[in-house]
């Protein structure tokens, strides 16, 4: 078989300039090695993996109190792994070192308003006055305070007070339905809640005050309440404190709290595919050592670029992008939706806010691909000097798109990776080409193979993906999973002591890495996963539905569709108006954006002999994969239910 075609190479300056080289020169020089390509470094990073991390706690300077023996500790599981057990530090104080007069710290637009920047002073400052207001609120070191924020500068703030004094962040959007918020953040017990509103999208605007109400009511554990005015004609609730008062307050002095490496910097979750959506809990030396790792190395950020990812406060995205702080650039965010007022707003917005990095989810440029979007004649778009995409696999031909309508110079990067580490494992690399379809590498100190069903490492041929090595941001734990019991099912139980990912790839003799979709049930479009558990919550709320299944499939020219089959109670046949009341149910309960594309009626919903809904199978056998490799009937309780799906065209 022929390679494909290379669509870019980088050019010799960008190498030689590029935060990759710069890295590889003070690894040879600091420790006697003569790496000449990505390759070597990469070979080096998973097999000295300690000595790896160690450099790169060395060369970005990560202070530090206290000292460590070693950089990992031995454990007979990944999931212990703990690292530079010994030494105390905090992200924030990493953030702020960056404090600069030549550079903004945030470019900010929303749909209604003008663009504006937050400089480096005014974000320390306001940094402060919230880690005060915190402290006054006997906020301390390990405890949980949760947010219901718009992607805005305020949210950073906020995020950066919280953890300057070693509290724990936990965060949902705003878009997320009143139940669904309260699913995640009952586990964690916050003590406080920081809360819009409102918000805008789509030029519609939505009031959040009942929201408020009803989450700090039944989350007994939130003593206090601060409110954004972000929609200024909705007025706050009673009984609760106001940002715009806390900003009144006289200028305070920023400090920082320093917490063991392996404590708690945030708390993500899970799509909630089996239940309840899991607590996935990080540590701040293992997201400030990767963050660092990944936005410099691996996005080649350098101080002043700007550094822009659309994305919304409760996908990992956010978390990410704001990183690109640790590297001295400006975050650019924006708040709305990507297709209002007009279908190019993002890119309007780029040329405005002279973006450096523009990143998306993969279903966004597949978007404007099809609303045949061309940008070569901008001079603004043609400066931008990566493009990142992730959530999805990007077909071939979005990537060939973009040399023919973006920037035939620009360097597509494309990032696979997840909540579960908060960042990627595979991503861009400055010193390789680019080939259409195919992500660069696999990422420094991410030792990913592709697994045959025998478990053998392969090579030119479709596997799972699999991490055979630990990794600083991994998952500490899951909160509240005793003795790791979710946390092992999730990623351990296929293949022993090894991360089972959970997509289907294939490394490729020039080392790259092609991502074909989830090999579970989780339903992910456009990077915002939700679990197929809360969709039923919602559907079968609808007093006609008396069972449901739904995935969601991945074509070959790079679209999804979701179907969704429901078995109704008996003598009820499916109409418009149980149509209309299903999707109202999944937008209103849980995610506007997993509202199903077809909604089909069946007689019945496969299930295995534990009892569980067969949505695996159901997907492979919607996506063509024959019967016989898609699902065994001996394992099902009710084998006749599946004659539906077998013979089942999906238009």
């Amino acid at each position: 078989m022929s390679s494909p075609k290379i669509l870019w190479s980088p050019s010799d300056k960008l190498k030689n300039e590029s935060n990759m080289n710069n890295f590889m020169v003070w690894v040879n020089e600091s420790l006697d090695y003569n790496f000449k390509n990505y390759q070597d470094l990469w070979n080096w990073s998973v097999n000295e993996e300690e000595q790896f991390w160690e450099s790169i706690l060395k060369f970005y300077k990560i202070e530090y109190s206290g000292s460590y023996s070693k950089v990992k500790s031995k454990v007979d599981q990944m999931l212990e792994t703990r690292w530079f057990e010994g030494i105390q530090l905090n992200y924030a104080e990493h953030i702020f070192r960056n404090y600069s007069d030549e550079f903004q710290a945030i470019t900010f637009k929303k749909e209604s308003d003008e663009l504006i920047n937050i400089s480096w002073n005014e974000l320390k400052h306001k940094t402060a006055k919230v880690a005060k207001y915190l402290k006054n609120n006997n906020i301390q070191k390990g405890d949980r305070v949760c947010s219901m924020l718009p992607n805005c500068p305020e949210a950073v703030i906020a995020f950066l007070a919280v953890n300057s004094i070693g509290a724990i962040w936990s965060s949902c959007s705003p878009d997320f339905g009143t139940k669904s918020i309260i699913d995640r953040f009952q586990q964690i017990k916050p003590k406080a809640f920081i809360a819009t509103n409102g918000y805008q999208y789509n030029g519609r605007t939505f009031n959040k005050i009942e929201e408020i109400t009803k989450i700090t009511e039944t989350i007994s554990s939130i003593e206090s309440t601060l409110v954004l005015e972000y929609i200024s004609e909705i007025d706050p609730p009673c009984k609760t404190d106001i940002w715009s008062d806390i900003m009144k307050q006289p200028k305070q002095e920023l400090t920082f709290t320093r917490v063991d490496f392996s404590d708690p910097i945030w708390i993500l979750y899970s799509s909630g595919t089996t239940g309840k959506p899991k607590a996935i809990t990080h540590s701040v030396g293992g997201i400030t050592i990767e963050h660092f790792k990944a936005l410099s190395l691996h996005q080649n950020v350098k101080p002043g670029d700007k550094f822009f990812w659309y994305s919304t406060t409760g996908w990992m995205m956010w978390n990410y992008a704001t990183s690109a702080l640790l590297a001295g650039g400006t975050i650019a965010m924006y708040d709305g939706s990507p297709a209002f007022p007009k279908a190019d707003i993002l890119w309007e917005f780029a040329e405005k806010a002279k973006i450096t990095h523009f990143g998306a989810g993969a279903s966004y440029y597949i978007y404007c691909m099809k609303e045949g979007m061309n940008f070569t004649n901008s001079k603004a778009i043609q400066n931008i000097q990566s493009f990142g995409s992730t959530g999805s696999p990007l077909p071939p031909e979005t990537f060939d798109w973009f040399y023919k309508s973006v920037n035939k110079n620009a360097w597509v990067i494309s990032l696979s990776g997840g909540t579960d580490i908060c960042s990627g494992f595979v991503g861009g690399n400055p010193f390789e080409s680019v080939y259409e379809g195919e992500i660069q590498c696999r990422m420094l100190g991410v030792n990913l193979q592709a697994y045959s069903e025998e478990g053998i490492s392969v090579e030119d041929k479709l596997g799972e993906m699999i991490i055979e090595n630990a990794l600083p941001s991994m998952p500490i734990y899951f909160w509240n999973d005793q003795g790791n019991k979710r946390y092992k099912s999730s990623y351990f139980e296929m293949y022993l002591g090894k991360w089972r990912h959970g997509d289907w790839i294939k490394i490729t003799n020039r080392k790259t890495v092609i991502i074909y979709g989830r090999s579970d049930a989780t339903l992910n479009r456009g990077g915002v996963r939700i679990g197929t558990s809360e969709v039923y919550s919602a559907t079968e709320s609808v007093k006609e539905v008396k069972d449901s299944l739904v995935v969601c499939l991945d074509h070959s020219d790079g679209t999804q569709s979701m179907p969704m089959f429901i078995k109704l109670h008996d003598d009820i046949q499916l109409d418009m108006k149980l149509k209309r009341d299903i999707k109202k149910a999944i937008k209103t309960q849980f995610s506007p954006r997993h509202i199903p594309d077809q909604i089909i009626q069946v007689s019945d919903i496969p299930y295995t002999m534990s009892g569980k809904k067969m949505e695996a199978p159901v997907k492979k056998i919607l996506s063509g994969v024959p019967i016989e490799e898609a699902v065994s009937k001996d394992a099902m309780k009710n084998p006749e239910a599946l004659d539906f799906f077998i013979n089942f065209n999906l238009k």
